[in-house]
């Protein structure tokens, strides 16, 4: 994923207003797993035709557990933050080139409705098989890396109070049950 351009064209908030009526449509309860992506590294992305998410490692090989956490005194990795997932609706629209949704900087890409009206922090997903992820309570907002790859104007939508209640930047995760998940596996919202 190195060496993708970060100057591709960049969406105004007239144009993600008009699209949230297909992000609104994506499935409440069944959906699928559109993408997986690694950071191994940061600023590194890899596509992945197949993952292991782990109840101690997040997304397998990926950088979170080596990652620096400000938030925390001793910099440790914040277990409600372990992965994040984003609607890929609005990952595609916002990236504009399918190549650059990556750049987003998610492990997680699905067609599911991931809103806090629909996926309350505390519900829990399952993925493929045996996968089961938690939905967490920090928010996860646009960061100055966001902004550069996707402009100003998406930041502002994604943290706008609609923004938010969609999630359209997605939401943190942990990792309940482990398993092996591929693009194409089912996505369900479990009962509470």
């Amino acid at each position: 994923m190195e060496g993708v351009a970060e100057e591709a064209g960049q969406r105004t908030v007239a144009e993600m207003e008009a699209a949230l009526d297909h992000v609104r449509a994506a499935p409440a309860e069944l959906g699928s797993l559109a993408l997986v992506v690694r950071r191994p590294e940061v600023e590194e992305r890899e596509v992945l035709a197949e993952a292991v998410l782990d109840p101690a490692e997040g997304l397998r090989g990926d950088s979170w557990g080596r990652r620096h956490n400000r938030l925390h005194p001793e910099g440790r990795p914040d277990p409600e933050r372990q992965l994040t997932v984003m609607n890929v609706r609005f990952a595609a629209l916002v990236a504009v080139d399918p190549e650059r949704i990556p750049l987003a900087g998610d492990q997680l890409y699905v067609d599911l409705d991931i809103s806090e009206a629909n996926l309350p922090p505390g519900t829990r997903i399952a993925i493929g098989e045996e996968a089961v992820v938690e939905l967490t309570e920090p928010p996860h907002t646009g960061c100055a890396k966001f902004v550069q790859r996707f402009g100003v104007d998406a930041q502002r939508f994604v943290n706008s109070p609609v923004g938010r209640s969609l999630r359209l930047r997605g939401a943190n995760a942990r990792v309940v049950c482990g398993g092996t998940i591929r693009p194409g596996d089912p996505v369900r919202k479990l009962p509470s």
